[in-house]
């Protein structure tokens, strides 16, 4: 086995949140179980992450009971779980130890948010050798507001607000950020042609 799927924080932790509202992909479930279908036929490695803030109170404590993969996934069995704290899936893991011992050199990556915990693993992963693939269609953010922008807005305003980033730019520009640089774009659809599935 030389590759791994890692699917990051594809949570009920988000879906608890007023700003689910604005997601670009409320469907990203679909997508990533097309990925990890693919991944198991291959004999690939799945692994998936969860973000935890422990003693938080918010959505992403474990005390709240949001911190589990979204219901439409299925973890199958010996497949590893971890819990993160950090914005990467290797800082606060054990998941190079995971990949070392299952030999894995290649990884694809997915989840939520597709500029922060996605793409922090990503270029992590790049420097420390693996090779990545970035499936951009497999990932999910929301729009970002402006740095000036009022603490604790409601969606509606930060919608309102021209200086907010609308999702589907966050995307664009975290393609553009690591293309070439620190990963392969990648789409379910070009991925699942590549091994001979129909989309």
């Amino acid at each position: 086995m030389s590759r791994a799927l890692i699917v990051i924080d594809v949570q009920e932790s988000f879906r608890a949140r007023p700003l689910w509202a604005a997601t670009l992909d409320p469907k990203i479930a679909d997508r990533v179980n097309r990925l990890v279908g693919l991944a198991r036929r291959a004999g690939d490695l799945v692994v998936w992450v969860l973000h935890s803030e422990p003693g938080s109170g918010g959505v992403f404590d474990p005390a709240s009971g949001h911190v589990r993969l979204m219901e439409e996934l299925e973890r199958a069995d010996g497949e590893p779980l971890l819990h993160k704290t950090s914005h990467n899936a290797f800082t606060t893991t054990h998941l190079q130890q995971l990949l070392t011992q299952h030999g894995v050199r290649e990884l694809s990556v997915c989840g939520i948010r597709t500029e922060q915990c996605v793409e922090t693993t990503a270029r992590v992963a790049s420097d420390l050798g693996y090779g990545v693939t970035f499936v951009v269609d497999a990932t999910t953010t929301d729009p970002i507001p402006h740095r000036d922008a009022p603490a604790g807005q409601s969606v509606e305003d930060l919608l309102a607000d021209p200086r907010t980033l609308p999702a589907a730019e966050v995307v664009r520009r975290t393609e553009y950020v690591l293309a070439g640089r620190f990963a392969t774009i990648a789409t379910v659809e070009g991925l699942e042609a590549a091994a001979g599935r129909p989309a």
